[in-house]
């Protein structure tokens, strides 16, 4: 077994959001490394809301 730790989300879904966000050019140009604190926070924030609408969709049925 791999001891590296696995992401919880998925590279695809991290690009998506980034491109939603609004930083992907930046992505492309510097790598994870470049984008600020701010955007990488705003990502998780944005995956976390995501999932709670997804979870109360769920539940509404």
């Amino acid at each position: 077994m791999s001891r590296r730790r696995r992401g919880v989300m998925s590279e695809e879904f991290k690009l998506e959001l980034a491109k939603e966000l609004g930083f992907y050019d930046t992505l492309q140009k510097e790598g994870w490394g470049g984008i600020t604190t701010r955007d990488a926070g705003n990502m998780v924030k944005r995956a976390i809301q995501m999932a709670e609408e997804s979870l109360a969709k769920g539940q509404s049925k």
